[in-house]
């Protein structure tokens, strides 16, 4: 069965859809370009693409027919008549008002729906995710811990931030990350009380934390981890916080299974990092979905009040951020199961001193 059979077994809120967005049209044809139009039936779908990726296209594609692109308007609708079509679904979340305008302008007699069905039902797919999936995944993660653990021996005393940010950044891609999952975080001391600050000069002190939030993408999908260290001894008030977050973040992961709602896994988290007086120092979620983007569906946040699903990859990252001292957060993903989860991420979470 294609994703494109799985899209239409839960979704009927039109005749056919139409695919925009560069993640969604690489989700479905395994492809990646910057350009390109799906449009999809329930018994068949196209790929409009043009010369620039043609020949990638006819040779990669398999699910969709690979038709390339001239005059888009004019194709669609001989694509539209072909299969007798009167209504299409558009990606709510992702097409501007400028370019539905133009489709409504030029298919006068078409019905948009407009709605949050299609980009729901996508979501939805895109949140199980298979063991074609997985396999990327894993090996994005895995691309991951291995520049972490020769990052080790360049963390000391007088390295900056975005010294450490640029090797690490080196080695995800001297080890084939295609791509970063996103700005790599890397701070130390004080600057490590900011959840997404951003690498400075900072030079690295005697007894600061570092903290580094990062990840790489593999054909498409991501990782995302966070660590953080000590270069030198850490004060008593180090390792106390540290020691709380870590307790949050193995309770998060042990209660982590399909089926539970986001707020209830983000709530195991959060009640063990506000009994022991810092919750007031821990504003952000405890997780977020990851895949072919770094947050996607579904989340673990307290707003978030609907089921995860088994197969999706969630993360748990709790953190306690004390402003103008330090901050601390360990973040690992995992895979939901009807049962508990796997747990993807390798890299020891004892408080690690360099």
């Amino acid at each position: 069965m294609t994703r494109f059979d799985r899209l239409f077994e839960i979704f009927e809120g039109a005749d056919c859809v139409l695919i925009t967005s560069d993640i969604n049209r690489r989700y479905f044809t395994g492809m990646k370009s910057s350009a390109g139009v799906i449009l999809a039936f329930p018994e068949k779908a196209y790929l409009l693409i043009d010369f620039r990726y043609i020949e990638k296209a006819r040779a990669t594609v398999k699910d969709a027919e690979v038709i390339e692109l001239k005059k888009l308007y004019p194709q669609l609708m001989e694509l539209l008549k072909k299969h007798g079509a009167e209504s299409v679904a558009i990606e709510s979340e992702t097409m501007t008002v400028k370019e539905l305008n133009a489709y409504e302008h030029f298919f006068t007699d078409l019905t948009f729906v407009c709605n949050d069905s299609l980009s729901n039902a996508i979501a939805a797919l895109r949140a199980a995710k298979d063991s074609e999936e997985i396999a990327c995944i894993r090996k994005a993660q895995e691309i991951a811990e291995r520049a972490l653990e020769e990052l080790m021996g360049f963390i000391k005393v007088g390295v900056t931030e975005r010294e450490i940010a640029l090797e690490l950044n080196r080695l995800m891609f001297a080890y084939g990350a295609e791509d970063l999952s996103f700005e790599t975080i890397v701070l130390s001391g004080a600057n490590t009380s900011m959840p997404h600050g951003v690498p400075s000069d900072k030079k690295v002190e005697s007894g600061d934390f570092v903290l580094m939030d990062f990840g790489a993408v593999y054909n498409g999908y991501h990782s995302d981890m966070t660590r953080t260290v000590c270069v030198g001894e850490p004060t008593e008030e180090m390792r106390k916080v540290y020691d709380i977050v870590l307790s949050a973040q193995l309770a998060g992961i042990e209660a982590a299974k399909a089926g539970i709602l986001g707020s209830d896994l983000d709530k195991v988290s959060r009640d063990i990092i506000e009994k022991a007086g810092y919750g007031s120092c821990f504003g952000h979620s405890l997780g977020h979905g990851v895949g072919m983007e770094i947050h996607e569906k579904p989340n673990a946040s307290p707003n978030y009040k609907l089921p995860l699903n088994e197969g999706a990859v969630v993360t748990v990252e709790p953190g306690i951020y004390i402003a103008g001292k330090f901050g601390v957060r360990i973040e690992d993903f995992v895979i939901l199961t009807e049962n508990g989860c796997e747990n993807l991420t390798k890299s020891a979470k004892n408080l690690i001193t360099l």
